[in-house]
């Protein structure tokens, strides 16, 4: 199982490297020692993490920035549903979820699994952008 360091962590979340070290102290998100003694979090655990932090509505003192989002997202793999031709796999990008539709096959070849960091890659003719 691949397992992700408190900074590692952080970029796959978009938040800083003391903001992730707060939420595992926090006790939000479990971790535990390596081999050579720093903190990691196990794929699996942050890839959960992540998705209830993609939920998380509440009102939060810092605000969100405006941007218009590049088309590379980079993240965390949170689910794979495999059927017998077709695969849907789902990452998690910070507070974005991304749903991405493909064949079994392609999934077989990339080795994709819950927990593994993936970028999400999007190509559009049509792009929205919005500002609240």
């Amino acid at each position: 199982m691949q397992s992700y360091t408190i900074g590692q962590a952080a970029r796959l979340l978009g938040v800083s490297p003391d903001t992730a070290r707060r939420w595992a102290d926090a006790g939000r998100v479990a971790t535990h020692r390596d081999e050579s003694g720093r903190r990691v979090i196990q794929g699996r655990d942050l890839a959960a993490f992540s998705v209830a932090l993609g939920r998380h509505t509440g009102d939060d003192d810092e605000e969100t920035p405006y941007t218009s989002a590049r088309n590379a997202f980079p993240g965390i793999v949170t689910a794979i549903k495999l059927g017998d031709v077709a695969a849907q796999v789902e990452i998690q990008a910070g507070p974005h979820r991304l749903v991405s539709l493909l064949t079994r096959e392609a999934v077989e070849e990339l080795g994709l699994e819950v927990g593994m960091r993936a970028t999400a890659r999007v190509k559009s003719t049509n792009v929205h952008i919005d500002r609240p």
